[in-house]
């Protein structure tokens, strides 16, 4: 089987590498050997052993009859959806590991999969190495997932971490990540959960059936997190984590959304520490069901882009059960909406009493100007309509996050 690779940065070498290191094994499970025939790039790389397999037309690939599977690393969203869509549409199945591409037209993809009868697989694009797209169609396939829930960006679980356990403030701990290549420069993605929310999406469009566009659902980063917040959270018994989670309701509409949250100290996703990424879902058969392990990284991405080639080889016909249908349909419940205990910190000047604002709270510390509350059973609409009439008497809201049950 010959095939393409469109890219050949971090993941599209890690392919190559391990295409190479596992290949006896690979073809026992592929069931044919697997040759890398072309590799596009813009960028040189004569000192490579694999130099002549490179190419910077794309035609070169796409007029290719021999080559029938192109695996897409390049990542980010309009020349990938453009090359992607064209192999698609010549017949050539693809895998990708851009979660960018796959929540922003992942119906429109598969859909043009479905037609002409190959594959479009994208199991790298949420959790790296984690198998999770593949359970999720396959061995959860008699549940009625009932919910999911993870933390689904190591750069941010990374920093959290630190501060948590290291007492280390949110711009050191992002200075470190950086330092140790966990963070890009420009770590936006990560750090306002626009990573997460994609992955999340992904998610929540193959269990649930329909897409799910990123720019509908409501996404919270964690650079409002505090020292004072982290140990707020401790007294309660949990810890901060940045969650991306989806739970449909009872008449068909979905709530989902990214932000970071209390997780008591006894739940799985509590003890997933550092770069790591874990998914929990819950089904209605299974229980709770939670897929741990390097959300990144070079071999471990590669791992799941392979195993897709690998699919694909063996599958001959479309994989049908990878699939959900495009929605226009506004079924997302207002994030505002969604009934949660919440944490919140306050900055109280004199200590008033403010129980009459907040029915069922009660107070983790107050010390100075600071009151910490925890609030049972409400919604971020009621907190914010209580925050007006506090801002009017010198009170201000410093943060609230939900306090999450998993």
């Amino acid at each position: 089987m010959k095939i393409a690779i469109m890219g050949h940065g971090v993941v599209g070498s890690g392919v190559v590498e391990l295409l190479k290191l596992n290949s006896d094994f690979i073809k026992q499970k592929a069931g044919e050997s697997i040759e890398v025939k072309k590799i596009l790039d813009l960028k040189d790389f004569s000192e490579l052993d694999y130099a002549d397999k490179f190419t910077k037309d794309f035609n070169d690939i796409l007029n290719d009859d021999e080559i029938k599977i192109v695996a897409e690393t390049m990542g980010g969203l309009n020349v990938a959806y453009k090359f992607v869509k064209e192999c698609l549409e010549h017949k050539k199945s693809v895998v990708t590991s851009n979660k960018e591409l796959v929540a922003a037209k992942g119906a429109e993809l598969i859909a043009i999969a479905q037609k002409n009868n190959i594959n479009f697989l994208f199991e790298a694009s949420v959790g790296g190495g984690i198998p999770i797209i593949k359970p999720l169609h396959l061995c959860l396939g008699a549940n009625e997932i009932v919910e999911i829930a993870g933390i689904l960006n190591g750069t941010t679980n990374f920093i959290l971490t630190k501060m948590i356990d290291d007492n280390m403030s949110f711009d050191d701990a992002l200075k470190l990540a950086q330092n140790l290549g966990y963070a890009e420069k420009d770590s936006t993605a990560d750090i306002e959960g626009f990573d997460a929310c994609r992955k999340i999406c992904i998610l929540s469009s193959l269990a649930f059936g329909k897409h799910i566009y990123p720019e509908n659902v409501h996404c919270e980063g964690i650079k409002g997190i505090s020292l004072e917040d982290v140990e707020n959270a401790k007294k309660i018994g949990g810890v901060i984590k940045l969650i991306g989670r989806a739970k449909p309701t009872s008449d068909y509409k979905l709530e989902i959304m990214v932000s970071p949250s209390i997780i008591m100290n006894n739940s799985q996703l509590a003890s997933v520490k550092d770069v790591f990424n874990a998914v929990l879902v819950r089904g209605n058969a299974t229980g709770d069901v939670m897929f741990y392990g390097k959300g990144a990284g070079k071999l471990p991405t590669a791992s799941a882009v392979v195993s897709d080639i690998i699919d694909v080889v063996r599958a001959k016909d479309n994989i049908d059960t990878l699939s959900w249908k495009d929605s226009n349909e506004n079924n997302i419940v207002p994030y505002t909406d969604v009934v949660s205990d919440f944490y919140i910190n306050i900055l109280n000047p004199e200590l008033k009493d403010i129980s009459d604002f907040f029915a069922n709270s009660s107070i983790i510390s107050a010390n100075e100007n600071r009151q910490a509350l925890v609030l049972k059973n409400t919604t971020l609409k009621s907190i914010n309509e209580a925050e007006e009439k506090l801002n009017n008497i010198g009170i201000k809201i410093l943060n609230k996050l939900n306090i999450l049950d998993y």
